[in-house]
């Protein structure tokens, strides 16, 4: 499995920032100019990517299907309103690319998935309704991209098949999204740990697709590995359509994305091994070391009623408290001043 996924502008995977994925998704409200603006501003909040969907409901839903709870209208009826206009591909493909923002979509039928393939589109995702697809999964593997998983509602053995199908294709080029299918979904089902559980059985890059509110548990699933993130994107949360009440507008997406770079760089390397440049002048001055408890003198010989252990650091460490009794000093120490080896 390929650790680094190469885009346009970007590589993601080991060693890199998190990428991410500003999901527009149907947010663009059947407006092109929307569109547009939406991508612009995804790019001046920091996004790496921005992310639609393409569906026709003839391909994507029975008319027989059941009411959903979740949503007030038959939900054929409301696929149907939210179909994107292919032709905008293209354009808004472009549009990105000149912004140095990449390009994705989550193609739900074939026809789909070669328009990506004509825009030459770097990653196309595989939602997590479709996982189960494998004539779908297969064809996106067959494009030789970057193929994203989403794994909502799935369990090992479809997310081992997905990956299978990808595999026989000869296409390592592998993200797994830990994601819950719900819209908002509580805290408590987001399982981020779960992106532990594919790091170790499947070898790929991990990351988290955010149904939640509000950007605590994105920046939470960055602060434990995810090297991916997609968040749902919107001009205005009280906009008209499923999706926008769940979703993050321009600032709040901004906001998200700078918490998320400062997590990443707290996250430092691992390595203790001292004080750093930026806090010797703490180390010195604030920290305890061993100090004269009065005035001594040429030849004395250290008892533990001599020396006392407080502020500042200008003395030796108090972890030589021990070795300094019985030793004899060789100039004079005035009280409250540091002692160091140089006075033995």
């Amino acid at each position: 499995m390929n650790q680094v996924i190469k885009t346009k502008n970007y590589e993601i995977g080991s060693g890199n920032p998190a990428y991410i994925i500003a999901e527009i998704g149907s947010n663009h409200n059947g407006n092109y100019d929307l569109a547009c603006e939406l991508i612009e501003k995804a790019k001046d909040a920091g996004a790496n990517a921005v992310k639609f969907q393409t569906f026709k409901a003839k391909n994507h839903y029975s008319k027989n299907t059941p009411k959903i709870s979740l949503y007030e209208e038959d939900i054929y009826n409301l696929i149907e309103k939210l179909e994107i206009d292919r032709s905008w591909h293209a354009k808004l493909s472009k549009l990105s690319l000149g912004l140095g923002i990449d390009f994705m979509d989550s193609p739900c039928d074939f026809e789909a998935i070669e328009l990506a393939n004509s825009i030459d589109m770097d990653i196309l995702k595989v939602a997590s309704f479709d996982m189960v697809d494998v004539g779908l999964v297969r064809k996106i593997a067959q494009t030789g991209r970057g193929v994203m998983l989403s794994t909502g509602m799935a369990n090992l053995a479809e997310i081992q098949n997905a990956i299978n199908i990808c595999q026989s294709e000869s296409n390592n080029n592998l993200v797994l999204l830990q994601c819950t299918s719900l819209y908002p979904a509580p805290a408590h089902l987001s399982n981020l740990k779960a992106m532990e559980t594919y790091r170790q059985a499947f070898g790929c890059i991990v990351g988290y697709s955010d149904h939640t509110l509000g950007d605590h548990i994105s920046c939470a699933a960055v602060a434990r590995g995810a090297k991916v993130i997609e968040k749902h994107y919107t001009f205005d949360k009280n906009a008209k359509g499923p999706d926008h009440q769940f979703a993050i507008e321009p600032d709040d997406l901004k906001a998200m994305i700078d918490k998320i770079r400062e997590i990443e760089v707290s996250l430092g390397n691992g390595i203790k091994n001292g004080p750093r440049e930026e806090e010797m002048e703490m180390y010195k001055k604030a920290r305890r070391s061993i100090l004269a408890n009065k005035n001594l003198k040429k030849g004395d010989i250290i008892t533990e009623d001599d020396i006392v252990i407080k502020r500042p650091g200008l003395g030796m460490s108090p972890l030589f408290y021990n070795n300094l009794i019985g030793m004899t000093l060789k100039s004079d120490v005035n009280q409250d001043d540091p002692i160091n080896w140089s006075n033995f």
